[in-house]
């Protein structure tokens, strides 16, 4: 069965705003850079108010400067949301010390995701990167090598705090994921040789290298599955390209020669919340009233659309031949963009006031009616969807390079030091 959540409090928005993921086929991740609860699916129109809302639970979420370890959650609704209707809660983030994830563990977080963005600010606000990374350095080993095995590490370790999750779910679950580096986004066999690289280095069962869906690297997630790669299909923003990442799923698995597919998994990560923050804009320019009051409406709608196409394209006789031989359905994990200063609150006002219920099917004719308006305006969902991958690579550029420039003027300092 299909389900979502929400926030307990009424939201002006339509009800197809509060949708989120169905059972066996979506996660969900909390981002700390995002706008309200972004658990992989930032509803921004039904979202936006939450920051005002009271709390009365008091879980913190940090990156630590300094060795710690929180102390255990409570049960909470999210444990619910898994339990009743086997929705999956992501963390999008991860830092030093790794032990700061397991409150987030106890309180019924099941995986973890990572990008180049998420590590820029990690390495570059903390010190505990600090002693690693003036080890590589004396080494002799070189900036980018450096930043690799620190994130390896990071990888490897969150890897070892999930491990019991992905056992007892015989690898249904507990994941953390890994990105091949963001200037490969143009580069099919780059991408290819980066994933087989960073599969072999992290060594874990349960680590997910994550390739973007860009034209370039369609190609390439089907040769990492076909090399029994686990892979997080990331910036996703267009129905066609979600098409395409599952078609590259589904000819990885039957071109891998695997008799047993059980270990080859995948999620393909479907962006919400800046599709919305690029047509509200133009709806906002068109100025009629019948463009304004399809604000806040697009990016739902399109997910919904999203899982209608799973549905179908996880069905009939090509899957079920691939079922057969132990395949899993690449699950959607809803994912988004936005910004906001507050990820501890967001985490704490689910936790807080969440609840369970099931929206993201519950009126499809509705996400069609919106999807197709939209168009008969001027939209051009194509655009749309080039613009936000366009725009989703160049952010995560420029946060590796900031980075590399960073720990390459942490590298001079060390040096000055040690003389």
């Amino acid at each position: 069965m299909a389900s979502i959540f929400k926030l307990s409090t009424p939201s002006p928005a339509a009800s197809l705003s509060e949708a989120l993921r169905p059972r066996d086929s979506r996660f969900l991740s909390f981002n700390p850079s995002s706008n309200a609860i972004n658990y992989k699916i930032n509803l921004s129109a039904s979202l936006r108010s939450i920051h005002s809302l009271p709390l009365k639970t008091s879980l913190r979420i940090k990156c630590s400067k300094t060795d710690g370890n929180g102390s255990p959650a409570k049960r909470t609704v999210l444990h619910d949301l898994y339990e009743k209707e086997g929705q999956s809660p992501w963390y999008d983030n991860l830092c030093r010390p790794v032990t700061d994830l397991l409150p987030l563990i106890a309180s019924g977080v099941r995986g973890v995701t990572s990008n180049p963005a998420i590590f820029q600010k990690a390495i570059s606000s903390s010190n505990a990167y600090n002693d690693q990374f003036r080890e590589l350095v004396q080494a002799g080993k070189d900036i980018e090598s450096a930043y690799w095995e620190l994130v390896v590490k990071d990888i490897q370790d969150a890897c070892k705090l999930f491990e019991p999750i992905y056992d007892q779910t015989d690898g249904g679950d507990g994941y953390v994921s890994v990105e091949v580096s963001p200037r490969l986004a143009d580069d099919t066999e780059g991408t290819i040789e980066a994933a087989k690289w960073l599969h072999k280095v992290v060594d874990r069962p349960n680590v997910y290298i994550k390739i973007p869906a860009t034209e370039a690297c369609v190609p390439s997630i089907k040769e990492v599955i076909a090399n029994g790669i686990s892979v997080n299909v990331t910036l996703i923003f267009s129905l066609a390209r979600y098409e395409a990442v599952i078609d590259a799923y589904l000819d990885g698995l039957e071109a891998s020669g695997l008799n047993d597919l059980s270990r080859v998994t995948s999620v393909a990560s479907f962006f919400v919340s800046r599709v919305d923050t690029l047509i509200d804009k133009a709806l906002e320019k068109i100025g009629t009233p019948e463009a304004l009051n399809l604000r806040g409406k697009a990016a739902v709608a399109q997910a919904a659309l999203a899982y209608q196409l799973y549905q179908r394209k996880f069905s009939g006789p090509r899957w079920e031949a691939l079922v057969k031989k132990g395949a899993k359905k690449q699950r959607l994990l809803w994912a988004s963009t936005s910004v906001s200063t507050m990820p501890d609150q967001a985490l704490q006002a689910f936790i807080d006031h969440g609840t369970v219920s099931r929206t993201i099917d519950s009126n499809a004719s509705e996400a069609e009616g919106i999807y197709n308006a939209l168009q008969k305006l001027g939209i051009d969902w194509s655009f749309v969807g080039s613009q936000l991958e366009l725009e989703g690579v160049d952010s995560f550029k420029k946060s590796f390079d900031s980075l590399l420039d960073s720990l390459q003027e942490k590298a001079n300092s060390l040096k000055l030091v040690s003389h």
